[in-house]
């Protein structure tokens, strides 16, 4: 293969590795805010808990969504 299509496959594999950890942090930040929803609404009194728990667990995933979206970045860098 020539050089210019294994430049453009990695341009387009970094780019989709890119968008699929971005939509799949959007997805499982919007599944801890529904459980988090559901667990408010069945214990009102432990808001402060499971709202402290909720960022803290929604930053790992941020934080893991911007390695993947860095690692595709780099794929199509390098």
């Amino acid at each position: 293969m020539s050089f210019i299509l294994l430049e453009a496959l990695a341009n387009a594999g970094g780019a989709i590795g890119a968008g699929l950890g971005a939509i799949g942090a959007g997805i499982g930040i919007g599944q801890i805010g529904k459980g988090a929803l559901e667990s408010i609404a069945r214990q009102p009194e432990a808001i402060n808990d499971i709202r402290s728990n909720m960022i803290l667990t929604a930053a790992l995933v941020e934080g893991a969504a911007l390695f993947a979206i860095i690692i595709g970045f780099l794929a199509m860098v390098l």
